[in-house]
């Protein structure tokens, strides 16, 4: 896990007196998970981020791991997953809770094998978050990256 520090001034959000926050259930499918990446950037766009910038291709893309995480790896038999983007003054935000106890994303990330398909989506989310990590749900089994 990355130590805090002060996100790059190109992910800080914009307006100092306004926090933006929102939350949403999405079915635990592939076509959930579009959707989520989907909202996560028109949310971004509508907060001041437009489609093409910086601060919205970077959280997109760290949404889109994380949804394609816990559709693949978080999934639980008629349970969904939750989105959480937030935008304060000093950070955007993105978390992903899925109902999965048991299978919880290493903070040591192993070195992916250059002939494997698939294995690189926390290898991106590690280079491109200012700080990531891994929390037990709240409310319920499951956990938050």
């Amino acid at each position: 896990m990355k130590p805090p520090t002060t996100p790059p001034a190109r992910l800080v959000h914009d307006d100092p007196a306004t926090t933006h926050e929102f939350t949403m259930q999405f079915t635990s499918t592939p076509r959930g998970a579009r959707l989520a990446r989907r909202l996560v950037s028109h949310r971004l766009h509508e907060w001041g981020h437009p489609y093409d910038s910086t601060a919205n291709e970077t959280i997109t893309l760290i949404a889109a791991e994380l949804v394609a995480n816990a559709v693949r790896h978080g999934h639980v038999p008629g349970r969904d997953f939750h989105v959480r983007l937030t935008a304060s003054p000093v950070a955007l935000r993105v978390d992903v809770t899925d109902t999965r106890t048991e299978r919880r994303p290493s903070l040591v990330l192993p070195p992916v094998p250059v002939d494997e398909e698939s294995g690189r989506g926390l290898i991106l989310i590690d280079a491109l978050a200012t700080n990531w990590g891994i929390s037990p749900r709240t409310a319920a089994p499951g956990k938050t990256v």
